[in-house]
């Protein structure tokens, strides 16, 4: 299919600074896949020109890489081809803008005066890939796919960047103020090169863009993924065993604690149970304990949804402290502190005996959500009270 492509516009190309760590993981990428094509994508900021003389900037914080700790059963890595799995860049992608708004509206509660030039919204800024050979620019489907991809509605994209890797250049190649690429040495005396062009909707061609490195120390840090995105093997095991204990659930991200990061939070309840289950764990659970609060049944009135529903219990939780002699343990899964809780406190109904967590799980686990069930792994987004998207 031919693209009809509009007269080149006259459009000022912006500032564009780029994070060290960004960097760091091209170079490793890169290195990892030395003969196939690979990619990450790009997250971080467009900065308006308050200061710079009208003309902003574009601030590159971090990557999200395909596989991002889940299986990479959606990335296509081939020498001359490269496709990113959706599913995972999804979540995360979800995950740091929730983080990154709750962040946002703290600092300003709090009146940080020295928040102002980073309170604007997180967004994906395209994403760079991996050449062979010494193929330094964009290539004809390359071009295709970023006007594809701007053009897309759901998207709402004015511009992306789109910075090209390749390997194995000559250690004498220098950059300058005028250049649009960074050079890295490797250990094989060549150079790692990273060239980035910027593609906007009134212009339809790809140019050529300045970075400027920055350290990490200088730029805002995103958070670190939690564990419910890092891997899928302990995801399935807790779940797995919340419905063989025959405990309807959901799984939300919420703000606990005013802290960032967020916490992800997984409501249980027993069919006439006198109490909801409300599980806050950190993103780095298991390694870092769970904590149970207790709230009362509610019914959902009219109009109201889960996240609703999840606000009124959180309003009238009582946090529980643990039973005598209990001990959390990495190794332990969050039924063995339900059943911990409910057999001090007299909430364990008589039922029979429940699997181990040494006993098999099933392949294929779904996170039952207010009643239906939705894919393994995805998360509700929070309520009101804390993050809107």
């Amino acid at each position: 299919m031919w693209r009809r492509l509009l007269p080149m516009k006259s459009h000022a190309v912006p500032n564009l600074v780029v994070a060290q760590r960004v960097i760091d993981k091209m170079t490793a990428a890169a290195r990892r896949y030395l003969e196939d094509e690979t990619g990450e994508a790009l997250v971080g900021l467009i900065v308006p020109g308050t200061h710079t003389n009208g003309v902003p900037t574009i601030y590159v914080l971090d990557t999200i890489a395909p596989e991002a700790g889940q299986p990479e059963t959606h990335t296509v890595r081939e020498r001359y081809s490269f496709e990113h799995g959706d599913e995972a860049h999804y979540e995360i992608f979800t995950w740091l803008i929730y983080n990154w708004d709750a962040q946002r509206e703290q600092q300003k509660a709090d009146g940080a005066a020295s928040v102002s030039k980073w309170d604007v919204p997180l967004r994906h800024l395209g994403d760079w890939h991996k050449q062979p050979g010494y193929m330094i620019a964009p290539s004809g489907g390359d071009l295709m796919s970023a006007l594809d991809q701007i053009d897309d509605s759901e998207n709402d994209f004015d511009f992306l960047l789109a910075p090209i890797v390749t390997i194995g250049h000559p250690s004498t190649t220098q950059t300058g103020t005028q250049t649009n690429f960074l050079t890295v040495p490797q250990n094989d005396g060549t150079s790692l090169r990273v060239d980035f062009w910027y593609i906007h909707r009134e212009v339809g061609m790809f140019q050529p863009i300045h970075p400027v490195l920055y350290p990490d120390d200088q730029l805002p840090a995103l958070p670190d993924y939690p564990w419910h995105i890092r891997g899928t093997a302990r995801v399935e095991m807790e779940f797995a065993r919340l419905q063989q204990d025959r405990l309807a659930y959901s799984v939300l991200i919420w703000d606990t604690d005013e802290k960032i990061p967020l916490e992800v939070v997984i409501t249980a309840m027993r069919m006439g149970s006198s109490k909801v289950y409300l599980l806050v764990t950190p993103w780095n659970y298991p390694d870092a304990r769970p904590q149970m609060y207790l709230a009362p049944p509610q019914n959902i009135g009219d109009g109201q949804d889960i996240y609703d529903l999840f606000e009124q219990w959180w309003d009238e939780a009582e946090k529980v402290e643990d039973p005598p002699g209990f001990q959390w343990l990495p190794e332990m899964n969050l039924v063995d502190y339900i059943h911990a809780v409910e057999n001090a406190l007299g909430l364990r109904p008589a039922v029979a005996a429940q699997p181990t967590a040494t006993e098999t799980q099933p392949e294929n686990v779904t996170v039952a959500a207010a009643g239906d069930a939705v894919d393994s792994g995805t998360v509700e987004p929070p309520a009101s009270s804390a993050v809107e998207s």
